[in-house]
This record gives C-alpha cells, sequence and structure tokens, in this order.
C-alpha cells in the first residue's frame, strides 16, 4: 500500500492557495491607480481640490509629461493657495494647448502683475472656448480684473521701506515694536479670557480707555466694533457704522493718537483680494466715519495684507503681507510713513510692478538719504527677528524662490557667500548690541562721558559698514544662484 507524505501535500496546498492570493492581489493593485485617479477626477470637479492632490501629486511622479494630469495638478495646486507650484505644471499644460491651463496661468500672471502674459493667456482661452458661451463668462471678470491692476499700477506710492521681517502668521504681533506713546497690540485672548482671537488683535489705546477689536461669527463675517473704559471695566460696545463694515471681514484694528484716524483691514471694501488695508476718519462734527479709502499699492497687493501701524514717536510704521510667502508665513514691512502721498512717476511698467510687488526693500531707498539710524532702532528694538520655526532663515532669491536652508541653494558659490553673509549678520547683531548699551550707559552717565562717547562713534560706523557687508554678500549670492539656475 503506498503510503501518502502529508507534509509534501501539505506544503503543495499551501503554496497553491498563497499564488492564488498573490494573484489576486496583484491584480488588484494593478488597477487601484487607476480606480484613485478616477475618484480623484470626481473631487476635481466637486472642488474638492485638497483632497485630490496627493493622488495627482502621485500620478505626476509616474507621468510628468501628460498635459491633462498637469492641468488637473496645477489648477488644484492654485485652488489651494499654492499658485507658486501651479505655475509650471500650468506653464506646461499652456504650451500643449490645454484650454483650462490658459485661464489659470492667466491669473498668475496677472496677480503678478505681468498683465501683458495674462492678456496673451486670456486671448489663447478666448479662441480655443469661442463657441462656448458658458466657458467665455469666466473670461470677463478676469480681464476686468487685469483691468483694475494695470489701472491701480498707475498709481504706485513712492513708499520708503526700510526693512522686513518673515515671522510665522500667529506670532504676527512679535514683529510690531510700538513706544508707549502710540498704543498696545494684544491676542483678543488676553484681553477677553477664554474667546478665541483667531490671531486677530485688538487695538488698546494709549490712555488704555478705548478699545478696538473684530468679533463675529462664520455666518455674518467679522466686525469691528469698540467699547470704551467704565470704571474698572470695558463696556458701552458699539459696532463700527456700515461704511466700515460690510459683508465681507473686518478686522486689525489701529487707531492714531490723534483719536480721528483708523487703519483697519477689509475683505470687501472693494477689496483686490483677500484683505486689504484701507483708512478712514471719524468726523467730530457729524459724528460719523468718513468712507474708508483704499491704501495705494505696495501697502495692498492680490493677497493678504493687514495691520497697519504707525509709531510717530519713532517715524516708522509697519504693515504685513502674506505675498509671495509660504503658507502660515507672513512678512512684515517696516516703512517711514509720509504725511502726504507721493507717486511715482515712471513709464516703466516692469519697475512699477518691481516696486508695487516690493521685489527688493533697497528699491525704495533714496538717493543720498542715510537710513542707518533708523535701522539702529529697528534692529536695537526688542522686535523678534527670527522665528523659532522648521526653516533656517528666509531668502527672497526672486518672486518664484524663497530659500530656507543651506541645502536649497543650487550654486556652491553662493551658498558660500550667503554663509558668509550669515557669519557677519551674527557678528553686526553683537555689535548693534553693544552699542545699546553703551548708547543707555552715556545716557545715564548725563551726556557727559568722552571715553563712551568716543566708543559710540566706532561702533556706529562698525555697524553700519557690517550692514553695508551683509547686504552686499547676500546680493552676490542671489545674482550667483539666479545665473546658476539660468546655465
Amino acid at each position: 500500500m503506498k503510503v501518502r507524505n502529508w507534509d509534501l501535500e501539505f506544503n503543495k496546498i499551501m503554496k497553491t492557495r498563497l499564488s492564488i492570493l498573490f494573484l489576486v492581489l496583484a491584480t488588484a493593485f494593478a488597477h487601484a491607480p487607476a480606480q484613485t485617479l478616477a475618484e480623484a477626477q470626481t473631487w476635481y470637479r466637486e472642488g474638492r481640490y485638497a483632497d485630490a492632490l496627493p493622488v495627482f501629486r502621485a500620478e505626476y511622479e509616474a507621468n510628468p509629461n501628460n498635459p491633462s494630469l498637469n492641468v488637473w495638478l496645477g489648477i488644484s495646486e492654485y485652488e489651494t493657495g499654492k499658485w507658486r507650484e501651479a505655475e509650471k505644471y500650468l506653464q506646461f499644460a499652456s504650451k500643449k494647448n490645454q484650454p483650462d491651463a490658459f485661464l489659470y496661468l492667466g491669473d498668475i500672471y496677472a496677480k503678478t502683475y505681468r498683465l501683458k502674459e495674462a492678456e496673451d493667456e486670456y486671448a489663447k482661452y478666448e479662441r480655443a472656448k469661442r463657441r462656448d458661451k458658458v466657458a467665455l463668462s469666466a473670461l470677463e471678470p478676469r480681464r476686468e480684473y487685469a483691468g483694475r491692476l494695470s489701472s491701480l499700477l498707475r498709481k504706485v506710492e513712492d513708499l520708503q521701506i526700510i526693512d522686513s521681517v518673515v515671522v510665522d502668521k500667529n506670532a504676527l504681533l512679535s514683529a510690531y515694536t510700538l513706544s508707549a506713546a502710540s498704543c498696545s497690540l494684544l491676542p483678543m485672548g488676553d484681553f477677553f479670557k477664554g474667546q478665541d482671537d483667531k490671531g486677530k488683535p485688538l487695538f488698546l489705546n494709549e490712555r488704555k480707555d478705548k478699545i478696538y477689536y473684530a468679533q463675529g461669527d462664520p455666518a455674518s463675517g467679522l466686525d469691528l466694533y469698540s467699547m470704551e473704559k467704565l470704571l474698572d471695566n470695558f463696556g458701552n460696545e458699539k459696532r463700527l457704522p456700515a461704511s466700515i463694515n460690510t459683508s465681507g471681514d473686518e478686522a486689525y484694528p489701529f487707531v492714531m493718537p490723534d483719536g480721528l484716524t483708523l487703519y483697519f483691514a477689509s475683505t470687501g471694501n472693494g477689496s483686490i483680494g483677500g484683505y486689504d488695508l484701507f483708512v478712514t476718519r471719524y468726523n467730530l462734527s457729524t459724528d460719523s466715519y468718513l468712507n474708508p479709502g483704499w491704501q495705494n499699492m505696495p501697502f495692498n497687493s492680490p493677497f493678504n495684507d493687514y495691520m497697519m501701524a504707525v509709531d510717530e514717536e519713532r517715524g516708522i510704521g509697519c504693515f504685513a503681507s502674506d505675498r509671495y510667502q509660504p503658507e502660515g508665513k507672513v512678512c512684515v514691512y517696516t516703512f517711514i510713513p509720509s504725511r502726504e502721498i507721493s507717486l511715482l512717476e515712471s513709464d516703466d511698467e516692469q519697475y512699477l510692478a518691481k516696486r508695487a510687488r516690493i521685489a527688493a526693500v533697497r528699491d525704495s531707498w533714496r538717493e543720498g538719504v542715510d537710513y542707518s539710524p533708523l535701522l539702529t532702532d529697528v534692529y536695537s528694538s526688542d522686535r523678534l527677528r527670527e522665528q523659532e520655526s522648521e526653516v533656517d532663515f528666509s531668502f527672497v532669491i526672486n518672486d518664484e524662490r524663497t530659500y530656507y536652508a543651506l541645502s536649497d541653494f543650487n550654486s556652491d558659490q553662493a551658498r558660500n557667500l550667503f554663509s558668509r553673509a550669515e557669519d557677519k549678520e551674527k557678528l553686526l547683531s553683537a555689535t548693534r548690541q553693544e552699542l545699546t548699551e553703551k548708547r543707555n550707559q552715556y545716557a545715564n552717565s548725563g551726556g557727559d562721558n568722552a571715553t563712551l562717547r568716543t566708543s559710540i562713534l566706532q561702533l556706529e560706523r562698525e555697524t553700519e559698514s557690517l550692514w553695508k557687508e551683509v547686504e552686499q554678500l547676500k546680493i552676490q549670492s542671489r545674482n550667483e544662484e539666479i545665473k546658476s539656475k539660468n546655465r
């Protein structure tokens, strides 16, 4: 009688079952990407761009030359606020004659003041969709918007911006250091205990007897209110008038020491994109506010611009913007306030666009003006210069690229130049600190110490020299990196 080897039979059975299981799983995974891509396309059509993005990105890695995929990925990036990432995909798709790419690429060009290129893309879309009236209806408001930007670019203010610093948006107020004669800017949660301020600050005047703040809900949006000091508490809440509070959001109030001039940010009132900065003035004779005035470029942009604050005692002002910044970051600009508005006089559209974008702070500096005293004041204040975050630094290369780590550099020479600039900047910071200490010692001595006076003058010269070295090294680094990218 033949005896069966049960161990051998069992192994054969298990191998057969595992082979079948492997075949089933392999078939399922082979079809999974197509099903996932189909789902992503459905989400895309439903406007669920954030859900579709990871799938489109994964598919793009496997098939970067697919025109349709570039359109879907580009538009999804744009609609989720990552317009800088979107541009390269839409440019590729535009070259492949994808009509939707024409439309969105035109929007990106318009928002970065490349208005001729924007119109070129819109014209291509118009030709591609000439028989589709529904599709063409999306074009008219875009052209009107681009036309409005073109008109506003003829009125760019000659604003002297002396400094800029990038911080986390939730640490915005750390970049505003105002003299006691100006006011206090406080998080709402610090004043109204337990209230979620959502990053919106409260304004407390220098006499500490009146506050301005934003509050609201998702249904009505944010509106501006004021309260007055009544004995030990604040009360008599008043909603500011409809000329200020629109159907959009109003926030970031700042009142000048005259108690009449109010700066605020609004998504309504004729905003050109997100929050824009406005100014109004209280009329004592009529007990009302004047219609808000829109602040010229470069204060405003197609992105979020907010928190205008002017410190008359120090002769400086600040405003914040998330233009061209990574998600969650804002740039706080320090400028010199002017009593009279002076517009740039130029027929060079590229120059006007560059000044409107604030492509480089030094572009706004006037020949022969010494900005070092103001810069010394800015840098020696307690303002937070570097926010603790995931990035090492923030270095703008051009309108399209900002570096946050040395590994971002393509050129070794550019990286070395920037490292030298960082070393000099550390020395500059230490020198400024020593200068501040010497000035305090001199003030406490009654201003009659020749040795300290000589030391202060020497440190001031060293500070100015180091600052110029840092700026020159950064310019050289930026230029070298741009050249390496163009090779």
